[in-house]
């Protein structure tokens, strides 16, 4: 595995972990990791780029070695709109005044879409691994959504913990089959920390695991993303189990819909992958991630043209 730095940065007041890979005269990457995970987990895309990239990949706030926001008795703080201002104070410190190309997976491509949207000058290029959103939250639902979340705040959750490492790596390994074990051994590492009760912890703050009381307002995320001016290259899992879950009965094309807001979107399809597909075939979504990044404006949309063209898979 290609050798990584850990550097550490004030950022809003919070001490935030950033992973580096590559040589610092290089074209820079932003990765931004999902729920539940930290910025090492994309060390097999790094293995693939960081001879021709530099590539910077947090720990979001609450995740790995990043500092947990001071919290509120009953409760953790984490709210959507802070990981925006977090990766505008990112930028800011690694590349300000340029326009930037921004990969994110789940939560973080999610992130970067609505930022993209927000921010249209700072953004070259999206790439969004497996991110969909979520589906419309029901006006039906609120009052009974606002009651689950008092309820959940007055007993704090947790996490669990694990007798070693190995059993760390087990866990990755049974959520993900495809995880090869030398893969889920570095993740494992670098996911969780011993106690000093000897056994393992995940490097997480457990207030993740909190519902969050405010709705998700599909017509309002299509009307940030129509404001994205940089092209969005969305990398799916084929037959994603993902998609499946978060649509629930909502028929596919019908949730598909929403991606039609970003004014310039192609998609890519990975065979034999899973959510963690940059995990399971990092070589094929590096090359994905380095054709798309590494274009200029008219092949863009050359590219975009073509993929449009093509039947759906």
């Amino acid at each position: 595995m290609i050798a990584s730095t850990s550097e550490f940065v004030s950022l809003r007041g919070l001490r935030v972990h950033v992973r580096r890979w590559g040589r610092p005269d290089a074209p820079k990457l932003f990765m931004l990791h999902g729920w539940m995970d930290v910025g090492a987990s994309f060390q097999f895309i790094a293995d693939e780029l960081a001879d021709d990239w530099q590539i910077f990949a947090p720990d979001a706030r609450g995740f790995g070695l990043t500092d947990w926001p001071v919290q509120a008795a009953g409760g953790g703080n984490y709210w959507f709109p802070d990981y925006l201002v977090d990766l505008e104070a990112l930028l800011d410190h690694y590349a300000p005044g340029e326009q930037v190309n921004l990969v994110g997976h789940s939560m973080g491509a999610n992130i970067v879409c609505i930022y993209a949207g927000v921010r249209p000058g700072r953004v070259r290029r999206v790439v969004d691994l497996e991110g969909f959103g979520l589906r419309h939250s029901a006006p039906g639902r609120a009052a009974a959504r606002y009651a689950q979340w008092l309820d959940d705040i007055q007993t704090p959750p947790t996490l669990r913990d694990y007798a070693s490492l190995e059993a760390v790596a087990a866990r990755l390994a049974k959520t993900n089959p495809r995880l090869r074990a030398d893969r889920a051994a570095f993740l494992a590492a670098n996911w969780s920390r011993p106690t000093a009760a000897g056994r393992h912890e995940l490097l997480a703050d457990p207030a993740h695991k909190l519902r969050g009381p405010l709705p998700y307002l599909v017509d309002e995320v299509m009307g940030i993303w129509s404001k994205v001016s940089a092209p969005v290259l969305h990398v799916e899992a084929k037959d994603s189990p993902t998609l499946a879950s978060i649509r629930g009965d909502v028929p596919l094309d019908e949730f598909r819909h929403r991606f039609s807001a970003f004014p310039d979107w192609q998609e890519a399809i990975v065979d034999e992958a899973g959510h963690m597909l940059h995990h399971d075939q990092p070589e094929r979504v590096a090359a994905l991630i380095a054709a798309f990044c590494g274009q200029n404006e008219f092949e863009s949309n050359a590219m975009n043209a073509a993929s449009k063209s093509m039947p759906s898979p």
